[in-house]
């Protein structure tokens, strides 16, 4: 697969200009410049570097994308031993190996993309696409009720395309694909619709509908434990078509009863290294915090916790003063910090 089917291989600098909207000729090729300038950064393949030069919204949703899968991925596993460290050149060995960590991060890059698309769109931040057309309401309408639906329909063909079709023979091409799809899927499920009623003391003469996406938290959550529950995979070969499919497990796994990967699970094909030494994928544990009851034994690999003790003064027993402000006491505690051992 391409470097870039997974969004966390493309190599962003933190400096990259956000797109403005032109009010002269000179400021619209100033931000036709600026938005390519993001486009060539982000190191894309030549169809992916079109699709992100055709719309000036593309870029920064991009770039709003890779930020929201990374932070969502941290935060999903800040107590475990792999800590979704992305850092250079983690990151990069990480994502040549077919690990169930790579597949959550396949998965949640390809949701981040379509939910920072489908916001985009309804936002009215891309030119190419608007609100969600939802039935019986015009998008004036939509805009003038604050009925404006997340835009998942043109948000899947976008990223479909971006992603690339599905590969024939390659196993790991087969299963980067098939966690993109879930990621994509998970968002689809989770489509809720709002209503708005309109009309003389509320009463419900006038209803608007749209439909609107799960936060973005709920999406990682998900995915989260779908990573828990993930398979691994081999590969076969489909006998009418000559084309290579993604096999069941070897081993049988507590939770699956039919072992047949559905489309909506979570697949893998390398184990995992326990992430508790230094290595090519991770910086391991040693030094890191963790929670004596909660996390220390398993993300301290045995190895024990160091204690230290700290005094610390925080905002305490605060109230609200008239009109418009906040008072606090400061009260200082001792607190425990644990730490693991070499």
């Amino acid at each position: 697969p391409h470097p870039c089917a997974s969004l966390f291989l493309c190599r962003l600098t933190g400096n990259e200009p956000l797109t403005i909207l032109p009010l002269t000729s000179e400021m619209e090729e100033a931000a036709v410049k600026a938005h390519y300038k993001v486009c060539d950064r982000l190191k894309l393949e030549k169809k992916q570097r079109r699709m992100c030069r055709r719309d000036p919204g593309v870029a920064e949703t991009l770039m709003e994308a890779i930020s929201m899968s990374a932070l969502e991925c941290q935060y999903q596993f800040r107590f475990e031993r792999w800590n979704c460290t992305l850092e250079g050149r983690y990151r990069a060995s990480l994502l040549k190996r077919g690990f169930k960590e790579t597949a959550f991060l396949y998965a949640i890059s390809s949701a981040g993309l379509t939910h920072a698309m489908a916001k985009a769109c309804s936002a009215g931040r891309m030119e190419r696409c608007t609100c969600d057309e939802a039935p019986d309401l015009e998008n004036r309408e939509a805009w003038q009720w604050g009925g404006c639906g997340d835009n998942l329909k043109y948000s899947n063909k976008f990223v479909k395309e971006f992603l690339g079709r599905k590969p024939n023979k390659d196993l790991r091409a087969r299963v980067d694909f098939h966690n993109n799809l879930v990621g994509m899927k998970v968002i689809k499920a989770g489509v809720e619709t709002t209503c708005k009623c309109h009309g003389v003391s509320g009463s419900c003469t006038v209803r608007t509908c749209w439909r609107q996406l799960s936060p973005f938290h709920e999406i990682g959550k998900q995915l989260k434990q779908k990573y828990e529950t993930s398979l691994k995979v081999g590969s076969t070969t489909n006998e009418a078509t000559g084309e290579g499919d993604i096999s069941p497990p070897k081993k049988s796994i507590p939770g699956h009863s039919d072992q047949i990967p559905r489309t909506t699970d979570l697949v893998y094909i390398d184990d995992s290294p326990s992430f508790c030494m230094m290595s090519r994928y991770s910086p391991g544990t040693s030094g890191r915090k963790c929670y004596k009851d909660k996390n220390c034994d398993s993300i301290c690999c045995g190895r024990g916790h160091n204690t230290q003790s700290r005094v610390v003064t925080r905002p305490c027993q605060c109230q609200v003063r008239w009109c418009c402000y906040v008072e606090c006491k400061q009260c200082t505690q001792r607190e425990e910090v644990y730490t693991c051992k070499d």
